[in-house]
């Protein structure tokens, strides 16, 4: 391993510390204060600090994702069998679209940024940053996996289990949290969520 290839694992790592320990922040810190929160409290927190926690989670997601389609492609992942890191890959795109692309700009509405539906955005966002929290341990299971693991599946199980991650962002998209309105339902499907992955990509 080169140089730069060293430094595109160091700052791939330590930007998925930022973007991921925000996420867990958000869902299972600040929501939780959010709704226990005296209303002055509240607005202040709307006003001063989640704001800058945004700017640190999407920026996080960001270097992240740039980082790993750097690795991604220079790495080996094109024309060899792991499927572990082809799944992760998957898991980790759909969380970056989501950040972009829903949870900030409903985060905008919410926090007054700018004009909209504010409940129906903090909706959307919950369950776009709900849905990120749901696949953060497949990504994970994909990252660590891929080299590590000797899985025994077949193209089969790979493609069900991608199959299951783009299904669920589609509930992101169109359907609702279900189990994962809590902090402790959230982190249940997440670990039931890579021991389903993990069995389909070692024994199907």
């Amino acid at each position: 391993m080169n140089e730069l290839h060293f430094l595109g694992y160091y700052f791939h790592v330590l930007a998925g510390i930022v973007w991921i320990g925000m996420l867990y922040y958000f869902n299972f810190v600040q929501t939780e204060y959010f709704k226990e929160a005296e209303a002055s409290a509240k607005a202040d927190a709307m006003a001063k600090l989640a704001p800058r926690a945004l700017w640190w989670f999407r920026w996080g997601a960001l270097i992240t994702f740039l980082t790993g389609a750097y690795l991604f492609h220079k790495l080996g992942a094109f024309g060899v069998a792991m499927p572990a890191i082809w799944m992760g890959a998957l898991a980790g795109t759909l969380m970056f679209l989501n950040v972009w692309l829903i949870i900030w700009p409903k985060q905008q509405i919410v926090l007054g940024m700018k004009e909209g539906d504010g409940p129906a955005a903090a909706a959307k966002a919950g369950l776009a940053s709900r849905t990120n929290t749901l696949l953060s341990g497949p990504m994970l299971l994909g990252m660590l996996g891929s080299g590590k693991l000797a899985l025994g599946g077949t193209d089969t199980g790979l493609y069900a289990a991608m199959g299951l991650i783009v299904l669920l962002e589609a509930n992101a998209l169109f359907g609702g949290q279900g189990p994962m309105k809590s902090v402790v339902g959230v982190v249940h499907c997440s670990l039931a969520l890579a021991l389903v992955i993990f069995g389909l990509l070692n024994y199907v």
